[in-house]
């Protein structure tokens, strides 16, 4: 199997277009044509993942971090990026990165710990800004149920847990086509007025071609008319951080004993006791303490994240407990979560989660 096809639905289930600006997820060595024998899912790239992934005769690892972040100058093999580089290249290792595409995901990293705890009635912590658009589009009345449906299906019409969510205005479109036309209604050279359903509708940016081809392939007229506009509502499908709530209530030292068995971790830390019983909880995989003060404006009272700087502790206040469990232990589901996606879509190919603790942190 080539490359490509395997980047298709990871590509589709993570967007790169949703990755932050700093980020740099995606293939960062290999070609899409590659022919692919097997995969090796992990957190990061280490030496000792790629021995897994040459012992086990995987020639592509997916990682949650990337191994190249910041931008090589040379390639000698000064350092451990560079050595990782060199020996992926030389062993013909494709590696492929699903970073902040993944967190920001609604699915994504967030959403699978937030299953492994328990929290459920979650919604995006942060929404982004700015990802969305909308479609309007012109059709005979005759034809609309079948152009929405198209566009439906291609990923439009999604608002928070609704689907198919449109607005239709019936009215009188008119058209004169040039002697090099074929007009599916009205005769060339002679002005047609027809009656008409204009379609409103709501998608994400990173689906405009997915959905104007679409439009296009279930649309009668020769040309099609529509109009995009950029729109400025929050995307509550796509951001940083989840919040929801548990099932029952728990306090707060049983509720932090939990988290510490689920996530496997020697020790929490966190801000202290408030002698109240846990319900809401806010959760950010990796570095997630840009999130605090939005959790607290959440009304959450605990924020699970990891690396939580000394003084940042100092900004929670009384509302509500910050307790960081480790950057690699709340992000360390992200494996099951690629496995799952993976095998999905690929359910006879060798897919295998890495048995390698990739975690550079140890407790004594």
């Amino acid at each position: 199997m080539k490359l490509k096809q395997i980047i298709n639905p990871l590509e589709k289930f993570a967007p790169l277009s949703l990755q932050e600006s700093y980020d740099n997820a995606g293939l960062l060595i290999g070609s899409t044509e590659q022919e692919i024998k097997g995969i090796l899912i992990s957190v990061d790239v280490t030496e000792k993942i790629l021995d897994e992934a040459i012992e086990k005769n995987c020639n592509l690892v997916v990682s949650h971090h990337p191994l190249i972040f910041k931008g090589l100058k040379s390639i000698t093999g000064k350092n451990t990026t560079e050595r990782m580089v060199q020996k992926a290249i030389l062993n013909k290792l494709a590696i492929y990165a699903m970073h902040t595409n993944l967190d920001n995901t609604y699915l994504g990293v967030n959403d699978i710990l937030c299953k492994k705890l328990g929290i459920i009635n979650t919604r995006i912590l942060s929404p982004k800004r700015d990802l969305l658009k909308k479609l309007v589009t012109f059709c005979p009345v005759n034809k609309a149920e079948k152009v929405r449906e198209a566009i439906f299906d291609a990923g439009a019409g999604h608002i928070g847990d609704y689907d198919k969510c449109s607005f239709s205005l019936e009215g009188t479109g008119s058209f004169r086509g040039s002697e090099n036309t074929k007009p599916f209604v009205g005769k060339k050279g002679d002005i047609h007025y027809e009656n008409e359903i204009r379609i409103e509708t709501i998608f994400p940016f990173y689906k405009e071609n997915e959905i104007l081809k679409a439009l296009f392939l279930a649309h009668p007229y020769e040309e099609v008319a529509y109009d995009i506009y950029k729109l400025d509502n929050l995307f509550h499908l796509t951001g940083a951080g989840k919040i929801g709530e548990l099932e029952v209530e728990m306090d707060e030292n049983q509720f932090l004993l939990m988290v510490k068995e689920i996530v496997k971790t020697a020790c929490i830390r966190y801000s202290g006791h408030l002698n109240k019983k846990i319900k809401k909880v806010a959760v950010c995989g990796g570095s997630g303490s840009f999130l605090i003060n939005e959790a607290k404006r959440a009304g959450a009272d605990v924020f699970l994240t990891g690396d939580v700087k000394y003084h940042e502790f100092f900004d929670v206040g009384p509302e509500m407990i910050v307790a960081d469990i480790g950057h690699y232990e709340s992000e360390q589901f992200a494996k099951e979560l690629i496995y799952s996606v993976l095998i999905e879509n690929f359910s006879n190919f060798a897919v295998l989660i890495s048995e390698t603790n990739t975690n550079s942190v140890n407790y004594l």
